[in-house]
C-alpha cells in the first residue's frame, strides 16, 4: 500500500472508491463524517483541518504561531527549488506549514494540540515544524495543560539537511521537559508516521494511540525497499506495534475523540472520597476459621471474579494501556487508568482469564511487570494513586522468561513500588503466589479478601520439597500460615476484606462492592499524607516485617505461661517425691535420737 492510496486524488471528481473493499463511498455517511469506509473500516488520511474538526469541541480551537514560515537555509534545489516547493505546498493545502498548533477543548478538557498534515511536503519536519512543535510543548508546560500530538509524516525534511535532523533532538527534549513537569502527553500515530517524527517526540507519549492499519516505523517503505530489497510487511503496522508493546491501544477514528476525552477526564479527576468502613483490622478469637486447604480451594475457584471482572464493576471507565515499550504486551497483567469514587487512579493487576490460555492463569512474563512499572511511573508523575489487584500462583517459568530477565523485572518492580510518591493500595483478591505476587504488593495498605491466600510457595510445591509427596499439601497449608487471618496476626497485611457467604464467586457483584469500599477506605486514610511521608512510612512498614511482632509476642508470652506452669508442676512433683521436701519428714529429722 502506497501513501497515495490513502488520499482521494486518484479517482474521478465526486467518486470515492475504497482501496480495500472497492466500494463506492460518495454517499457513505461514515465516510462523509469520519473519512472511514462504512463497509470495511478502512481509514483514509485526514488533513490537519479535518483532524482538528473531528477531535475538538466545536468553536473551541485557537491556532497559535501561525506566522512562522519556512525559509531556504541551504538554498536547496533538486528537480524544483525548495522555495518553490514550499509555495506550491501552501497553494495546494491552504496551510503555511506542515503542522498546525493551538489550544482547544476535547470533551470539555482544555489541551494544547499539534497536528501534522501529510499533504504539506509529506508532513516532513524542518526547522519551522520543529520550532512550532517545541513551542507547543513549552506552551503546555507554561499553562499546565495536557498536550495531544497527532502525527502524519514521512520524517525529516531533506531540503534542510542537518538542520532538519537536529529538530529530532529539539522536539524530544521539549517532550522530555513536559514529561518532567508532569504534563500529560497523548501521542496519536496515524497513516503514515515514519522517520524522524516517529523516532523523536511522537514516541515520547505517556499514552500512545494509533489508528487501525496505519503504516508506522522508523524507515519508510521506500527506504526499506532500497536497503533491504523488499517492501515492509507487518512490522510497519499499527497492529504489529501493539502486539509488540509499543502502542497502548489501536483506536478506531470513530472512537478517538471519546477515548482521548476519557483519558483526560481520568488523569484530572479529583472527586471527594466518601468511605464506609468494611476493612477488618483484628481477628475475633471466637469465630470459627475454615481449614487452610479449604480456603486454598476458594481462592482458586474457577468462577472467582478475576481482576478484569472486578475492574468492570468498580471502575467502568477504565482505559487499559498496553505494552512495555521494549518487547511486547503481556495479557497476564492488566494496567491502565480508571476512576474510583470520582478520583483518577492507576489500576494494575494479574488477570487469570477464566481459562483463557493467553492469560496463563495470571502467571506474568517480564514484559508484564515492565508494563506495570511504566504505568506506575505515569501514576507518579500525574499524582494518581496506585491500586493493585493480586491474583497469581506465581510468575511464568516457561521459555523466554529467564531470557528476558524475569528476576530483573521483579526486582525493579519491587524497588519502584517501594519509592512511589503516591498512595498505594494492594488487594490480594485470589491467590498471592511468591515473587509474582509481592512484586505488586509493596504498598501503603496491603489488604486481603477473606478467602484469599498469600504464600512464599504453593502448598503442593512445599509438600513436594519437604515430604517428596504433593498429596500432603493440605497438611502443609496449615503450617505455612497463608490465610488472611494468619497473615493479619503476623502483621503482614493491614486488613481483611469480607466476602459474600461461601466465597466471592457466589456473588461477584457484591464482592466487587466490598472491594471498592475497602479501596476507598484505604485511599481516604492515605489522602492527606505527603509524598515524603508516604515513602518513609512504607519503608518502615516493610522494614519491621520479620521482626518480633504482636502475634509472635503473643505466642512467646503464651509459651512463657505454659513453661512457667510446667516448671511449677514439676517442682511440686519433685517436692512430693523427695524426703526433705515433705513436712513430716522434716519433723522426724528434727526429733531427738534415743540413746543406747
Amino acid at each position: 500500500m502506497t501513501d497515495r492510496s490513502r488520499t482521494q486524488g486518484d479517482v474521478p471528481s465526486g467518486e470515492v472508491i475504497c482501496p480495500r473493499c472497492s466500494v463506492e463511498l460518495a454517499l457513505d455517511e461514515t465516510y462523509r463524517r469520519y473519512r472511514v469506509c462504512g463497509h470495511c473500516g478502512y481509514h483514509f488520511t485526514l488533513s490537519a483541518d479535518e483532524r482538528i474538526r473531528l477531535l475538538v469541541d466545536p468553536g473551541s480551537f485557537e491556532e497559535f504561531n501561525r506566522h512562522l514560515v519556512s525559509v531556504d537555509p541551504l538554498v536547496f534545489s533538486d528537480r524544483l527549488p525548495y522555495r518553490k516547493r514550499i509555495l506550491q505546498a501552501r497553494e495546494e493545502t491552504g496551510l503555511r506549514e506542515a503542522v498546525v498548533t493551538g489550544i482547544g477543548r476535547i470533551r470539555g478538557h482544555e489541551v494544547v494540540l499539534a497536528v501534522l498534515d501529510f499533504r504539506f511536503l509529506g508532513g516532513s519536519m524542518g526547522s519551522v515544524v520543529g520550532e512550532k512543535i517545541t513551542l507547543a510543548f513549552e506552551r503546555a508546560v507554561e499553562r499546565r495543560l495536557p498536550i495531544v500530538a497527532v502525527s502524519a509524516s514521512g520524517g525529516a525534511r531533506m531540503q534542510e539537511g542537518v538542520l532538519s535532523l537536529v529538530q529530532m533532538a529539539k522536539t524530544t527534549a521539549a517532550a522530555k521537559r513536559a514529561h518532567d513537569s508532569n504534563v500529560p502527553f497523548i501521542s496519536v500515530l496515524t497513516h503514515p508516521t515514519t522517520g524522524g517524527i516517529y523516532a523523536s517526540f511522537a514516541n515520547q507519549g505517556d499514552i500512545i494511540l494509533a489508528e487501525p492499519g496505519a503504516l508506522i516505523g522508523f524507515a519508510g517503505p521506500r527506504v526499506v525497499k532500497e536497503t533491504a530489497g523488499h517492501e515492509p510487511l507487518r512490522s510497519h503496522s499499527a497492529e504489529f506495534l501493539f502486539e509488540h508493546g509499543f502502542v497502548d491501544q489501536v483506536v478506531d477514528r470513530r472512537r478517538l475523540r471519546d477515548t482521548i476525552g476519557l483519558i483526560l477526564r481520568l488523569v484530572k479527576a479529583e472527586g471527594e472520597i466518601a468511605a464506609r468502613s468494611v476493612i477488618r483490622r483484628t481477628v475475633p478469637d471466637d469465630t470459627p476459621q475454615p481449614r487452610a486447604w479449604d480456603i486454598v480451594q476458594l481462592a482458586r475457584h474457577p468462577d472467582r471474579p478475576t481482576t478484569l471482572d472486578l475492574i468492570r464493576r468498580i471502575s467502568p471507565q477504565f482505559v487499559e494501556l498496553h505494552g512495555d515499550r521494549l518487547f511486547g504486551d503481556d495479557p497476564a497483567i492488566v494496567a491502565g487508568i480508571g476512576e474510583i469514587a470520582g478520583r483518577g487512579v492507576v489500576i494494575i493487576g494479574h488477570e487469570r482469564g477464566h481459562g483463557d490460555p493467553v492469560r496463563r492463569n495470571g502467571q506474568a512474563l517480564p514484559e508484564g511487570y515492565r508494563k506495570a512499572m511504566r504505568v506506575m511511573e505515569l501514576a507518579a508523575r500525574l499524582r494518581l494513586p496506585v491500586v493493585t489487584l493480586i491474583d497469581t500462583p506465581g510468575v511464568y517459568l516457561g521459555e523466554g522468561a529467564e531470557e528476558r530477565g524475569i528476576a530483573s523485572a521483579l526486582s525493579q518492580c519491587l524497588a519502584m513500588m517501594s519509592v512511589l510518591p503516591v498512595p498505594t493500595v494492594a488487594v490480594i483478591v485470589g491467590e498471592g503466589g511468591s515473587g509474582g505476587a509481592i512484586a505488586l504488593a509493596v504498598a501503603d495498605r496491603v489488604l486481603m479478601l477473606e478467602h484469599a491466600i498469600y504464600s512464599v510457595i504453593s502448598p503442593e510445591g512445599a509438600a513436594a520439597i519437604l515430604y517428596r509427596d504433593a498429596s500432603r499439601a493440605p497438611e502443609v497449608a496449615e503450617s505455612l500460615k497463608i490465610t488472611a487471618r494468619d497473615l493479619l496476626r503476623l502483621e503482614v497485611i493491614d486488613g481483611i476484606v469480607p466476602e459474600p457467604e461461601g466465597g466471592a464467586h457466589r456473588d461477584p457483584d457484591y464482592a466487587a462492592v466490598l472491594v471498592l469500599d475497602a479501596i476507598v477506605e484505604a485511599l481516604e486514610e492515605l489522602h492527606d499524607i505527603s509524598p515524603d511521608r508516604l515513602v518513609k512510612e512504607r519503608y518502615r512498614k516493610f522494614r519491621r516485617l520479620g521482626q518480633t511482632n504482636t502475634y509472635i509476642r503473643e505466642l512467646v508470652a503464651q509459651e512463657v505461661v505454659e513453661l512457667s506452669s510446667l516448671i511449677g508442676r514439676t517442682l511440686g512433683n519433685l517436692k512430693e517425691r523427695l524426703p526433705f521436701g515433705r513436712e513430716e519428714d522434716t519433723s522426724e529429722a528434727r526429733a531427738p535420737v534415743s540413746g543406747h
